[in-house]
């Protein structure tokens, strides 16, 4: 049985602020279904510590740069059979909130030396007798886990290495003077390593030293290729090419299904589709909107930022408006976005509803309750909500990019005709054309047997992590081969 050690700075349940958690959360435990034994290390955050139990103390570890000696703490994962560390260093991670943030919403200044830390203790772990469990593979993940791979090659013998990209836009860039700091081999300080125009980048480490790339959906893999998605790494990228794969991510079912989600109002599948009515009414009701079955509701759960296109939905909402319909937002992001929605708010009382901050089971009620799920992202690596929208029949109207490329099949009329189409898809990034798909939805929305047909050939879709493990299974097979030439070092 293999052993896979899967890094990564966030898994949900234990702590979460986006896609990667939700990632860390199920792969691998649907990877061990598969017959893997595989582990999951990640910083040892104070939820981390209060949500599992009878953490024991395996190794003791003395780093380099590193004033205190840093504790390995083993735990087991409620959710599933996976075994969890945690690497503890009370100075890089004991302290409230988010993993990156401080309480301003500030980058913690000293990110670079946290997560150095908890590269080099992952990396510490590889052949140490003491921790008593061998991977076979290290699966890292964004720029976080980026130096895992290059301490790795510092090794005489090591595990086998994947680095999967989860957004190229964080990259974990900082100044030259923080590299000096961490003492690491002056070798990295290279264009061929760790060197971005003249800074230090993390990500770099996994891009370059890895011995074999993933990111989270096919097309994605393509657009990172390009100048324009490629943040200014597409060069390192295509020397890769040949050892980039995409594989799309999976929705967690156990948690986003509507016949057996605890949160929303009622419970429905495609057998009983008349009861997703009732839960239309009751995200109406929260949402102090006049309560009608038949207006078309609009829904958004996202950050507000431009990335998700909120910007599209603002500036075509004027025009929107003139339309019977209503809309509400879940979501928190840039302050001027947030004004903006809440300005709108107040003048259209009737048709918009606004929540500025993340709420797990109102996100779960606007799933239930939308007929129409906005997701018009500039760029979408893989994206999860379009996959839940799918299975609770909200139907999603999104920009073709990224995953959002790979799950959705546009409405057009041949589509609906063979019974294909899942949503509506636009290309250019503008609110007319944004405005343009909304248009085409409500027109179709109008037909009422048309409409069913189009949500319950979403919800018939399947997206299952089972998909996805099994594409992971296949490439660890792969670089864990004796076959699989691995690079030992880079330089």
């Amino acid at each position: 049985m293999y052993k896979i050690l899967f890094a990564t700075s966030e898994a949900h349940p234990l702590i979460k602020t986006g896609g990667l958690g939700d990632v860390a959360g199920i792969l691998p435990i649907e990877l061990a279904r598969l017959g893997l034994e595989v582990g999951i290390i990640l910083p040892a955050y104070p939820t981390c510590k209060t949500y599992l139990k009878n953490l024991k103390e395996v190794v003791y570890l003395r780093l380099p740069a590193v004033l205190e000696p840093v504790r390995i703490l083993k735990g087991q994962l409620p959710e599933g059979p996976n075994p969890v560390w945690l690497v503890d260093s009370p100075a890089h991670f004991d302290r409230p909130g988010n993993p990156y943030l401080n309480e301003k919403g500030q980058d913690w200044p000293d990110n670079a030396a946290r997560f150095t830390t908890f590269c080099q203790a992952v990396a510490a772990l590889a052949n140490n007798p003491e921790f008593g469990w061998q991977p076979d593979l290290i699966h890292c993940n964004d720029w976080q886990t980026g130096l895992i791979p290059p301490f790795l090659t510092l090794l005489k013998s090591r595990p086998a290495t994947l680095f999967t990209i989860h957004n190229l836009a964080y990259q974990g860039v900082f100044p030259r003077q923080q590299f000096d700091a961490l003492k690491l081999p002056t070798k990295w300080w290279s264009p061929a390593a760790l060197e971005f125009y003249h800074q230090f980048s993390f990500i770099k480490g996994g891009l370059v030293f890895a011995d074999w790339l993933t990111t989270v959906s096919p097309t994605y893999a393509k657009e990172i290729l390009t100048p324009k998605l490629g943040f200014g790494l597409d060069g390192v990228l295509r020397e890769r090419a040949q050892h980039l794969t995409g594989i799309l991510n999976g929705a967690d079912y156990q948690r986003w299904d509507p016949r057996h989600d605890p949160f929303i109002e009622k419970r429905y599948d495609q057998t009983c589709w008349s009861h997703k009515a009732d839960n239309k009414l009751a995200l109406q009701r929260c949402y102090d909107l006049p309560e009608d079955k038949n207006l078309p509701l609009l829904g958004f759960v996202g950050r507000l930022v431009e990335q998700k296109g909120i910007d599209l939905i603002l500036d075509a909402l004027p025009k929107l408006l003139t339309e019977k319909i209503q809309v509400v937002f879940l979501g928190e992001g840039e302050e001027r976005h947030q004004n903006t929605l809440q300005k709108l708010a107040s003048r259209y009382p009737s048709q918009i509803g606004v929540s500025i901050r993340y709420d797990e089971r109102l996100a779960h009620g606007i799933q239930a309750g939308a007929d129409i799920f906005l997701m018009p992202s500039r760029f979408e690596p893989c994206g999860l909500t379009q996959l839940y929208a799918l299975r609770y029949g909200t139907v999603p109207i999104v920009r073709r990019t990224g995953g959002l490329s790979d799950t959705i099949v546009d409405a057009t009329e041949e589509n609906l005709r063979q019974e294909l189409a899942t949503g509506f898809t636009f290309t250019e990034s503008s609110p007319s054309a944004l405005l343009i798909a909304i248009q085409r939805a409500l027109a179709c929305y109008a037909q009422s047997r048309q409409w069913r047909r189009l949500a319950l050939t979403g919800m018939a879709q399947n997206f299952s992590w089972q998909i996805s493990a099994k594409a992971y299974l296949e490439l660890y097979q792969q670089l864990i081969s004796p076959k699989f030439s691995c690079k030992s070092n880079v330089l």
